[in-house]
């Protein structure tokens, strides 16, 4: 009985150990590694309907211009002047608030007044609190938004 427990241990560890595969090349140098890219660096057997999936998922991501998120929608209507009253609430917003992207929208029959660019429901909660004074009517939409800009080294310093 003594026996057997270091035994099962002495098994287990000779299980581990050979289970564990290297697949390290000291003839290769990292910099031949890190010039393919790692899909090609990993041997991947898959069905060749998920690689057609996943270009078209791309291809519809470019089609798309933009990425799903959320906007704040600020005025509607679609009354003889709507366009004109759109654009008016357009410039009043971007005199006020010129931080923040406005967008003017035609969805018929309304002319529609669209600002910010969030991903989350939570950023555009924030704006909405900032304007809330100005436009209480406000309300959170989803919405087709543009890429966030992305903060590049050059820019930061």
């Amino acid at each position: 009985m003594k026996l057997i427990i270091p035994w099962i241990a002495f098994i287990l560890f000779c299980l581990s150990v050979s289970a564990q595969q290297s697949s390290y090349n000291p003839n290769q140098s990292e910099t031949e590694n890190m010039s393919q890219p790692i899909s090609q660096q990993l041997p991947v057997s898959q069905d060749a309907r998920i690689d057609s999936l996943l270009k078209r998922h791309i291809a519809m991501n470019k089609r798309m211009n933009g990425t799903d998120g959320y906007r704040l929608e600020v005025f509607f209507g679609s009354g003889l002047k709507a366009r004109e009253e759109a654009m008016n609430v357009k410039t009043e917003f971007l005199t006020k608030y010129p931080d923040v992207q406005a967008y003017m929208i035609f969805q018929s029959p309304d002319f529609k007044v669209r600002v910010g660019d969030f991903r989350t429901k939570n950023e555009a909660l924030a704006l909405k609190d900032r304007i809330k004074k100005t436009y209480p009517n406000a309300f959170i939409v989803k919405d087709i938004i543009q890429f966030p800009k992305l903060i590049t080294d050059k820019e930061s310093k």
